[in-house]
């Protein structure tokens, strides 16, 4: 035990000897070395923690805010930020959109960044025809109407003017207040989503007094609405427009006949609008303002006796669709959509119709992407040919009436 502590005492002495031997400013020099070592380890350990912080802090926050519309949730079948919107529909397990769902879907379509540009649509790939559809327009004239506003029209409706908008013949804005530049057809109504009822039936009234003559289709749209003129033109090209009906995509309840979603957008005969410009001021026929706008004027149409019609192809599938077309794709529906579709709340690729009509939610981002990849991309050494999707008028499966409550048998 004594040689134990003799030998530590030994080597001590041996290191002070050392130490006071080795010259003082080899000395400073490895303390500065050593502090150096730890305040290189410190400035690291402070650096990857702020940079860990700015990653996973900033990522949390793009995820909860516009990050959802990037990913794709297989297990629901949510797709970017329709999934959000969705979900939002199912928090209470009404049937109907709540104000608090349509106000954040709008508020996440207007996130998207409007990089502003313009497709120059006016010339033509080599080897493209579009006689057939230029030969349509001459003979189908179709009106289109588009609902905006004041906060949405330098975003959603320049997208809409700069994009599909341009094959239209005949395209009209109309929002609460006159813009002569743009321009935009004030009418005189409150914003607000509790009175898209009356912004309808001012625009629709709007049409018939001052553009009767014009057309024999009348279609109204939103700002987030993408048509398909082509389309559109070929899908009336067989129906007579002093029948009393119109078109668009259709929900089976409400009415007995059901209504057509407003997202989807739907079209008038010529017959409808008179019969709507001559009686749909009648308060005890048509709602004026408040509820729920489509549903309004599919009640509307009901009484005044402009019909509903089967609007899918011969194949069964729908051209006008009231979500994006990956919704309409992948699925994922909220729940109220399966009980209010009457085609069945079908969904993937043969779901939807080659020659499809619209699609809703379609912000300008995205609105300008369908843009390139409807007119402008194509697949080398593939030319496709052209396909009868009509059902002729006599050869429609009738639309059975369908009522929320059965009227009870006597």
């Amino acid at each position: 035990m004594h040689a134990g502590h003799a030998g530590r005492a030994d080597r001590q002495r041996l290191d002070l000897r050392r130490h006071q031997e080795t010259p003082i400013l080899l000395r400073l020099v490895m303390a500065m070395w050593r502090n150096a070592l730890a305040a290189q380890f410190c400035a690291g350990l402070a650096l990857g923690l702020t940079v860990s912080f700015l990653f996973f802090g900033n990522n949390h926050i793009i995820s909860s805010r516009v990050g959802i519309r990037l990913t794709r949730d297989y297990d629901t079948g949510d797709i970017g930020h329709r999934g959000d919107v969705r979900k939002m529909a199912m928090h209470s397990g009404n049937d109907e959109w709540s104000e608090a769902d349509h106000e954040a879907l709008d508020r996440h379509g207007d996130g998207q960044s409007d990089n502003s540009f313009l497709i120059n649509d006016h010339h033509m790939h080599e080897g493209d025809d579009d006689s057939a559809a230029r030969e349509l327009a001459k003979k189908v004239k179709v009106m289109i109407w588009v609902m905006t506003s004041p906060s949405t029209l330098h975003d959603r409706a320049k997208a809409v003017r700069d994009t599909w908008g341009q094959r239209a013949e005949q395209l009209l804005f109309f929002s609460s207040a006159h813009n002569k530049t743009f321009p935009t057809i004030g009418l005189n109504v409150s914003e607000g989503r509790e009175h898209l009822t009356a912004k309808t039936m001012l625009g629709f009234r709007y049409l018939y007094d001052n553009h009767f003559d014009e057309a024999d289709w009348f279609m109204k749209v939103d700002d987030d609405t993408y048509v398909i003129m082509e389309n559109l033109r070929y899908f009336l090209s067989e129906e007579n427009p002093k029948d009393p009906v119109y078109f668009g995509h259709h929900f089976g309840l409400i009415a007995a006949q059901g209504y057509y979603s407003g997202g989807g957008g739907y079209v008038l005969s010529k017959e409808a609008l008179r019969r709507f410009g001559q009686k749909g001021q009648d308060p005890m026929l048509c709602k004026q303002d408040g509820g729920a706008e489509d549903a309004e004027f599919g009640k509307c149409m009901e009484r005044l006796g402009v019909k509903t019609v089967n609007t899918t192809d011969t194949l069964g599938r729908s051209r006008f669709h009231c979500f994006d077309p990956e919704t309409h794709i992948m699925g994922g529906y909220p729940p109220w959509y399966y009980k209010y579709d009457a085609n069945g709340g079908k969904k993937g690729l043969h779901s939807i119709s080659d020659y499809a009509v619209t699609f809703h939610y379609i912000y300008p981002s995205k609105m300008k992407r369908l843009e390139f990849y409807i007119y402008h991309m194509a697949a080398y050494g593939v030319k496709r040919g052209f396909q009868q999707l009509n059902n002729p008028p006599k050869d429609r499966v009738p639309i059975k009436p369908i009522y929320r409550n059965p009227p009870k048998k006597t």
